[in-house]
């Protein structure tokens, strides 16, 4: 799939991919590879809400190293990267998300995203990760329970597939099928 650049306000470039959909990737900072417990960040748009690290993909930048650069931007920590989770489209953000999971091997006491915006960092159980964002972002929130019902032995190999953007349900029923539990 081929991508377009296109500049934005505040000396921001974004990557758009060929059907005008902003490239985004999400990470999901488990503390260990039992995905019990899932690192959140602070909303930097709603005081006291609750989210998964993402971001827009730069020039030149792949989704698995934006991943990791926001999980260390937003959250402050790295590791290892585990696995591709899945994908989804928002159509009405327009734009299209590839989640991957993380091993979090390191926690900085001090990060970007907490000394710029006073972003914050806490460690959920899975079940209180996915209540605390699923009436907000139900795209996040599938994405958690497919990574949290998956170990080492049923990974997502090939990820699946989405199609064109048409509802959540047909979105969210592609990603939980390959859930294995």
């Amino acid at each position: 799939m081929s991508v377009r650049v296109s500049e934005k306000v505040g000396n921001q470039v974004r990557v758009f991919d060929q059907d005008g959909y902003r490239k985004r990737a999400d990470c999901l900072c488990f503390r260990d590879s039992s995905r019990k417990e899932v690192l959140l960040v602070s909303s930097r748009y709603s005081k006291g809400r609750w989210t998964i690290p993402g971001g827009g993909l730069e020039p030149c930048e792949t989704a698995i190293e934006t991943a990791e650069r926001e999980a260390l931007e937003e959250a402050g920590v790295r590791g290892e990267m585990d696995s591709l989770i899945g994908a989804y489209v928002d159509q009405a953000g327009k734009t299209r998300t590839e989640v991957y999971a993380m091993v979090v091997t390191e926690e900085q006491d001090t990060w970007k995203d907490q000394v710029e915006i006073g972003r914050t960092r806490k460690w959920f159980d899975c079940p209180d990760a996915i209540e605390e964002i699923k009436s907000r972002k139900p795209f996040k929130c599938v994405c958690l329970e497919v990574a949290c019902c998956s170990n080492s032995q049923h990974r997502l190999t090939p990820p699946p597939t989405l199609p064109p953007p048409n509802s959540k349900l047909q979105q969210s029923a592609v990603l939980l099928e390959n859930c294995v539990k």
